[in-house]
């Protein structure tokens, strides 16, 4: 998408901009929802100019695998380090230096903060899947924050097929 700085550095702007333009609004979900809806759209316009010259997908894994490895790799300059599945709709994509995390400090005081950093990633991965053809719900856990040390970095995303018929934009 972009070189790592000049993104990160937009990311965190963008952030900032949403919450200081909601400061009288007390309810901090709608700053998550509104990055999230911004995540969506930018995933829908990355992963068709991504799979306009791709094979059609044989199934869900395959689409799955392209999102951990091309898609992925086009956004944040790696691939996911892990990929699991119950093989009933539930996938968990795993990366451990996951860069949208890497400014904050460590310690579980800035977890609180984590959900803000992760909802555009969110909707960037659900927009994508979307214009593929899988509805999902795409949530985020952070285990540990990061940091230049050796602990473990862990940012999870969950997807689980949406089986309703209600759109979320």
């Amino acid at each position: 998408m972009a070189d790592e700085a000049p993104f990160q550095l937009l990311h965190s702007e963008v952030i900032q901009y949403i919450y200081k333009s909601a400061e009288g609004e007390t309810e901090s979900g709608r700053n998550v929802t509104k990055l999230e809806n911004i995540g969506f759209r930018v995933g829908q316009g990355l992963i068709e100019r991504l799979t306009k010259d791709t094979a059609r997908f044989k199934d869900e894994l395959d689409i799955m695998k392209f999102i951990c490895k091309d898609f992925w790799t086009c956004v944040f300059k790696k691939q996911i380090d892990n990929l699991r599945t119950n093989h009933q709709g539930i996938y968990v994509l795993q990366d451990n230096k996951f860069g949208l995390l890497s400014h904050l400090s460590v310690g579980k005081q800035y977890l609180e903060h984590a959900p803000k950093y992760l909802a555009f990633t969110c909707g960037l991965v659900r927009g994508a899947l979307s214009n593929l053809g899988v509805k999902s719900i795409v949530t985020s856990e952070v285990s540990v924050m990061p940091s230049y040390s050796k602990k473990q970095t862990a940012e999870f995303i969950k997807l689980h097929r949406d089986s309703g018929d209600t759109n979320q934009n």
